[in-house]
């Protein structure tokens, strides 16, 4: 098996302080906040005090040299499904070894914050060997949009997609390399939720309200693209029926809470307003017109509202910012004292951060892995009850080195041994 440990074998060992991190993380309620003059809606809605565990661990290195790994889905077999944002779907086994990029993706429009994003088995995927995935693609024009598409995985000794289809795409298409989304999970209906952004420019922020706008929605969807006649909007005269709910800037994790049919997000606000979401059918989540931050330009939003009527607060917002790249919660075997915490990973923060839950309030937040240095895209836990993470050492691209592209990593968080 291709193992390394992440270049921290000399550190790792040393993973025996609170929570496994390498050293003392900051408490988060010292730090300086970024919309000083706002007030949360509630106690305990932002800057949760540290609550750590004691937690010792180490990181496998699975395979490294991707390209913007966005995000990791596990494979019967034991092996993984592994999204590059250049428009790569690869088969990774346990041992490591990678497979070609996979033949049979549809065309990718690759850019900024576009790309290939992410991949979702079918509940059926034993019986039917469907995946489903979102990407960015072109449309007339300069303009593009989220997409969302199903196909056939072959495996073997060439894996390939076969039967390829789009089955939604994001209207109206915008011209912006910005705000794609996009995360996809299965309700135990099986029916399809797929969250994407408002496009990021001031012009297009608006309609994330808009309901006859797929702009900042959560979209839900049968299997073949049809719209469930009991969606919230199905059917109503200038709404679009795919609508779940509305008022999103740019999510970037779903995750259904274990044991209930919560649904829980986790988007990128302004300037301390990254936020965790419990999502309500029809639900308002306010965006542009009430939201925690100021924007990053300086500009205010909203004139400061963080409240609006009708709207949905937050049920924890981070100030100062995390960046958040993938959410999971924890309920394998291997870290006990993790049982029930909800993982939330940090892209230009630098941590993972893991919430300690009271019912559906965020009463403690560690942070761990802020010594690693690098920036954590996606989160899952996998079948043997180990974590896994995928890393984007380098942002959008834009000022990469040729080897910062291809320093993403697979990496394994087991316990200590």
């Amino acid at each position: 098996m291709f193992k390394t440990q992440f270049n921290l074998r000399f550190a790792i060992a040393l993973l025996v302080l609170s929570g496994g991190t390498l050293a003392q993380a900051p408490n988060p309620e010292n730090e300086a906040p970024n919309a000083e003059s706002q007030q949360p809606a509630f106690s305990g809605q932002t800057r949760a005090p540290e609550i750590a565990v004691e937690q010792a661990f180490e990181l496998i290195t699975i395979a490294e040299g991707l390209e913007f790994p966005w995000a990791v889905e596990f494979l019967p077999d034991g092996s993984f499904l592994v999204t590059e944002r250049p428009g790569r779907l690869r088969v990774i086994a346990a041992d490591g070894s990678m497979s070609d990029p996979l033949q049979g993706l549809p065309a990718i429009d690759y850019s900024r914050q576009g790309g290939l994003m992410d991949v979702a088995l079918d509940p059926d995927f034993a019986s039917n060997q469907t995946i489903f995935f979102s990407f960015s693609e072109s449309a007339d024009g300069n303009a593009n949009h989220t997409a969302l598409a199903r196909a056939r995985l072959v495996l073997g000794s060439q894996p390939r997609l076969e039967d390829t289809q789009v089955i939604y795409r994001q209207q109206p298409s915008t011209p912006s390399p910005f705000h794609f989304g996009s995360r996809i999970v299965f309700a135990a209906d099986k029916t399809l939720l797929m969250i994407q952004g408002e496009r990021g420019a001031d012009q297009y922020r608006p309609q994330a309200q808009a309901l006859d706008s797929l702009l900042g929605k959560l979209v839900r969807l049968n299997r073949d693209g049809s719209i469930p006649t009991d969606n919230p909007f199905a059917g109503q005269e200038g709404a679009r029926g795919e609508i779940w709910s509305y008022g999103h800037r740019n999510s970037s994790a779903l995750a259904f809470r274990p044991g209930t049919d919560e649904l829980w997000e986790v988007e990128h606000g302004t300037r301390g307003g990254d936020e965790i979401n419990i999502i309500d059918r029809g639900g308002n989540y306010g965006w542009p017109d009430a939201a925690y931050g100021i924007e990053y330009m300086g500009q205010p939003i909203a004139e400061g509202a963080t409240t609006a009527p009708g709207t949905i607060q937050p049920v924890y917002y981070w100030d100062p910012v995390i960046a958040p790249g993938g959410m999971a919660f924890y309920n394998g075997d291997l870290f006990p004292d993790w049982k029930g915490s909800l993982f939330v990973t940090g892209l230009n923060s630098r941590y993972v951060a893991r919430l300690t839950l009271d019912g559906q309030r965020i009463v403690g937040e560690e942070r761990l892995l802020e010594d690693v240095d690098t920036r954590w895209r996606d989160i899952a836990q996998g079948p043997d009850g180990a974590i896994y993470l995928t890393t984007d050492p380098c942002g959008n691209g834009g000022r990469c080195s040729e080897a910062e592209r291809s320093a993403g990593r697979l990496i394994k968080l087991v316990p200590a041994p």
